[in-house]
Parts: structure tokens; sequence; C-alpha cells
């Protein structure tokens, strides 16, 4: 007798994936950053995933609104390429090269609370009482991950880095929505064609400063599993589920990664958690959760 899940239930499973495959990247990128220079790394990647994607976006139902496309619009475009990829991926790479995975994936799940405060200036969204209570609970929980503030020397800069990609990556984020706002332009398209600027500048920076050294065939084998599996087929499949879950579905199944990466990083990279820690990491996430039930009332509203 066979067994049929359900579409809900097969879109929370492929999502569900998606998110064990994007966790899956900071383990692949720790290995990777010990012969290979960050930049020219996030480089590789993602125009090796514009070039996977490309033959998708030149189908004439996604080239056609190009030709139409204003000069404002294209602004906005190499825009959004530049922030979400040239600055946010680019800082990450930096920021793992320098931090803990663990550390890097706390800091970045700050980019949901700067998105929040962004909003009120630029999308005219004003957070609740409930909200402002899960961004206290988060700060809790990133004081309590990092007490006592005894950062070493060597990981400030790290530090410095990833905030600066946080504050792309929020940015990006109010940018994308309301690029996507606009619907001239399908979620496809807008995604491959940022992509395919960033990553162009991100790689020509990182070839100018850091060269491209001698690669080994497990090398070259991580660049590409980043791009295709990673990137190209996790954001194809990552869409797809989109179709049937609500934008707080995604949210919640995303931030599974919050969890995903420090086991992954325990297992394959070393890195140790204490308890102090995990409660840390654990009031953070609840409190990201909190600051994203608005968004689920103004879905099903």
């Amino acid at each position: 007798m066979s067994t049929r899940f359900s579409p809900q239930l097969k879109a929370v499973l492929q999502a569900l994936f998606v998110t064990f495959l994007w966790s899956t990247s900071w383990v692949f990128i720790k290995f990777g950053l010990a012969d290979i220079p960050a930049l020219t790394f996030a480089g590789l990647r993602y125009s090796l995933a514009f070039l996977c994607l490309l033959p998708l976006a030149l189908r004439p139902a996604h080239r056609q609104p190009l030709r139409h496309l204003t000069g404002w619009g294209w602004v906005r475009l190499v825009g959004l390429g530049l922030l979400f990829y040239t600055v946010t991926q680019g800082t990450q790479f930096l920021g793992l090269a320098y931090l803990p995975a663990i550390t890097t994936n706390l800091l970045l799940t700050f980019t949901t609370i700067v998105v929040s405060l962004l909003g009120i200036v630029f999308l005219g969204e004003r957070p609740t009482l409930l909200q402002w209570g899960g961004t206290g609970l988060y700060l809790l929980g990133v004081l309590t991950f990092f007490y006592p503030a005894s950062i070493p020397v060597s990981q400030v800069f790290g530090l410095i880095i990833v905030l600066i990609g946080v504050l792309a990556n929020a940015l990006s984020a109010i940018l994308g929505r309301y690029v996507n706002r606009q619907g001239d332009l399908s979620p496809l398209t807008v995604t491959v064609v940022s992509m395919g600027i960033g990553a162009a500048v991100l790689l020509s920076i990182g070839l100018i400063t850091q060269g491209l050294p001698r690669l080994s065939l497990l090398n070259w084998a991580i660049i590409g599993w980043l791009a295709i599996a990673n990137t190209a087929f996790a954001f194809t499949l990552w869409n797809q589920t989109m179709r049937l879950l609500s934008a707080f579905e995604s949210s919640i199944i995303n931030n599974m990664m919050l969890i995903q990466i420090p086991v992954l990083a325990l297992l394959f990279l070393g890195e140790q958690i204490t308890w102090r820690e995990g409660i840390g990491m654990v009031l953070a996430g609840v409190g990201i959760i909190i600051v994203q039930l608005r968004r689920h009332s103004a879905d099903v509203s």
C-alpha cells in the first residue's frame, strides 16, 4: 500500500531539506577557507551558481520583461546585487575565516531584528509590543551567549565584518521586498540578474585583492557543490515550496538553521557549545520567532 504525502507536507519536507543543505554550506565553507581566499571563494561560488541558473532566466517569459525595465529598475537590481551578494556574502565568507561558524550564525540572525527596525523607516511597518518583547528576548539571548564578553583580539575584526554583513543583509531584504512588490519581474529573474551582477563584482574584488591560488580537485569539488547543489538547486526548490507555504511558515523553517548549524559545527568542525551558549541560542531563536509573528498575522488577514 503506497503512502502519499499531501502537497503541503511535501513542501514542508522539501523546505526542511533546503535549510539542511544551506546549513551544510557553513561546514564546506570552513573546510574550503583553509586553501581558498574568502572573497575569491565567495565570488567563485555565486558566479558558478549564476551560470547554472542563467538558462532558466533566458526563457522568453523571464527575458521579455527585462527589455521594458526602466533605468531606475536597473539601478534597483544593481543595488540589490551589490548589497546581497557582493557585501552580504563577501562579509559572511570573511567572517567565517575569522570566527567560529556558531558565532557567525548567531550574529547573522540579528538580520531579522534589523529588518524590523528598518521597516519602520522605509516601509512604514510599526512593530507591535509583542515584537518589541521578542527583540528584547533576542538581545538577552545574545548577551547570554557572549557573557562574559571576553572576545579574543583575533576575532574583533571578524565581528566587525559580520556586523557590516548584517546591515547589508537587512538593507537587501528591504530592497528585495520593494523590488518584488513592483511585480514587473519574476523572483527568478530578480535573483539571477542581481546574483550575476553581485557575483561578478565580488569575484573581481577577490581576484584583484586576494588572487586565485592553485586549487586542488577537492577545492573545486567544494566550490561546485556549493554552487550547484546548495545554491542553484536549493534556490529553485525553495521557490517551489513558497508556492504552498506562507511567508511565516517559510521563515520558521528557515530559522531551523539556528539549530542545524551549531550541531553540524559540533560534529564536523569540532566547535564546542557550553550550556550557557546553548541557552543563549534558544532565547535568541524564540525572540526571532516572536518578531515574525506580526508577519503571520498580516498573511492571514
